[in-house]
């Protein structure tokens, strides 16, 4: 259990810069290494770090089957996948990017809901440094801005006022 717990409570942070590479194979690919996933669950008012959703296999996303049609979860409890993305500024570190995806999860009957599309493209545009949270419930904004403040107050600050705008309404 101590490892499921630990990796739940690291972002992953910069290692290389997908820049500085040679040119050759690879060169264009989009790295996924400056991005973590967290899970906020406003049933449980808790959000956590885990990096298992990159691959679809979070602890939420386990053991259902899932559906392109939200009317079909109709029992569904909400959760959100959101996506970070990291980068380092002259200042250090900031959470330069952070969209969510709504997901519903009926555990009971074994049915989930989620756009692929729609993750796809918040990935892409967390990657881009773009901050898209307007779609989370104000309960669901406020646990996410919680945990990114405590995780790490001064990557926290040092993040844009956009961010930490959307983040308080």
């Amino acid at each position: 259990m101590s490892d499921d717990k630990s990796k739940k409570n690291a972002f992953t942070i910069i290692k290389d810069d997908s820049t500085d590479g040679h040119g050759g194979y690879g060169g264009g690919v989009i790295s996924l290494e400056n991005m973590s996933s967290v899970i906020v669950d406003p049933n449980e008012n808790e959000a956590y770090v885990d990096m298992d959703a990159m691959h679809a296999r979070s602890k939420i996303e386990r053991r259902v089957k899932w559906t392109h049609v939200k009317e079909e979860v109709p029992n569904g409890k909400l959760y959100w996948i959101v996506w970070v993305n990291v980068e380092r500024s002259e200042e250090g570190k900031t959470y330069s990017g952070v969209t969510a995806c709504e997901i519903r999860v009926d555990r009971e009957n074994k049915r989930a809901y989620k756009s692929m599309p729609e993750h796809i493209k918040h990935m892409e545009q967390s990657l881009k440094g773009k901050v898209i949270v307007d779609n989370m419930d104000t309960h669901s904004r406020k646990l996410l801005r919680d945990f990114l403040e405590d995780f790490d107050k001064e990557m926290w600050e040092l993040s844009s006022d956009e961010l930490k705008e959307e983040l308080s309404k």
